[in-house]
């Protein structure tokens, strides 16, 4: 499907160009909203500014936040769950770079909905209401990298330990016998599909639950002070993850399936953001020095299948990122694999930027 040699960087910037002239910053699906979708594809855009300097991409998510944030650092957004921390990832940098204090209180708003969230008897935050005494894979992500920087620049060194003991919950909770992670687990135990005397999830959903905590994990290491006691057991916890991920790796295209665990199942598929999440947290792995660089084949197996398989150029020249699966609760193994797809889905694209990025960095590094 590919016609034309670029590197992995020309990649990333084609992906926010085409959202770029396709929609004013605000108007990101789902339009006028501070909302997860926009905040996974905005960090990825950062990323692009960060590794380019290109002043464009800075000032498209900066428009995205001001246009929600008001100058008193007022805006609205669901104060039930974990999802709404997310976009907070962009408040911060912004804070760096301008000083200006409506940013500062905007990310307290959303540090302090850890306050008044429901917990599980462990301690655990529920991933929504709507949700009670579930915990989700995807909240680690969606508030874990927030809370950390949230603490480390404003004085609250304590929040890295809250967001360690949320991860070590996740994993006591969701770890699979093959080593993989079931989406979430439910401590009541009585909501369906929680079927198993554990009250975890039933399945492995790669794209996206697995996917998030394999990036964000991989994340996380970088986060934590030199020395400190989780950065070892997280390279560990990394590192087993993604021996298990390789195990399921699909031979032929190097992507991994929407239920990452059942190949056989003829109706199961090649999902493209859980396969960019994947290819990110080797990359990211084996770029941090936490796993070694035998691993980038299967980085780079994975992004030369996502260009070949799942990425097309229109007849503009427009990026196209094909098998996207849409926004998904927890559910069975039919529900996963006739939830629908899209094409250029926010969740898939920031996806594909983030792990563009990477293999970036490790291009330039020789990997």
């Amino acid at each position: 499907m590919v016609v034309k040699q670029k590197t992995a960087l020309d990649w990333a910037r084609l992906a926010c160009d085409t959202l770029m002239n396709q929609y004013e910053p605000v108007k990101l699906p789902p339009a006028d909203r501070w909302h997860y979708h926009q905040g996974v594809f905005l960090c990825g855009m950062y990323d692009v500014w960060k590794l380019t300097g290109e002043p464009r991409y800075f000032h498209y998510f900066k428009e995205y936040v001001d246009k929600l944030i008001d100058e008193e650092g007022n805006f609205y957004f669901a104060r039930s769950e974990l999802d709404a921390i997310q976009p907070g990832l962009l408040l911060l940098p912004l804070y760096q770079e301008t000083k200006e204090n409506r940013y500062k209180v905007a990310a307290a708003k959303l540090r302090h909905l850890l306050d008044t969230l429901n917990q599980t008897k462990e301690g655990g935050f529920w991933h929504k209401d709507k949700y009670p005494y579930q915990m989700w894979l995807d909240g680690l992500y969606m508030a874990g990298p927030f809370t950390i920087q949230y603490g480390q620049m404003f004085d609250e060194p304590e929040l890295i330990d809250l967001v360690m003991e949320q991860e070590r919950l996740m994993r006591k909770n969701t770890k699979k016998e093959n080593g993989l992670y079931y989406h979430g687990y439910d401590e009541s135990k009585k909501t369906p599909p929680w079927s198993t005397a554990k009250g975890h999830a039933p399945e492995v959903w790669g794209g996206r639950a697995l996917g998030w905590y394999s990036m964000v994990t991989a994340n996380f290491i970088e986060m934590l002070p030199e020395g400190h006691q989780k950065r070892a057991e997280l390279k560990h916890v990394v590192k087993e993850l993604i021996d298990a991920l390789i195990e399921f790796q699909d031979e032929k295209t190097g992507l991994w399936y929407q239920v990452v665990d059942k190949a056989d199942e003829q109706d199961n598929y090649l999902e493209s953001s859980c396969s960019c999440l994947f290819t990110y947290a080797i990359a990211k792995a084996v770029n941090k020095g936490y796993i070694d660089r035998s691993y980038w084949a299967n980085a780079e197996k994975a992004y030369q299948g996502l260009l070949e398989n799942k990425v097309q150029l229109d007849e503009q020249g427009n990026f196209l990122l094909h098998d996207i699966c849409i926004g998904t609760s927890i559910g069975t193994y039919d529900y996963y694999v006739h939830r629908d797809t899209s094409t250029n889905d926010l969740h898939g694209v920031g996806a594909f930027i983030l792990a563009s990025i990477q293999l970036a960095i490790g291009n330039e590094q020789g990997q």
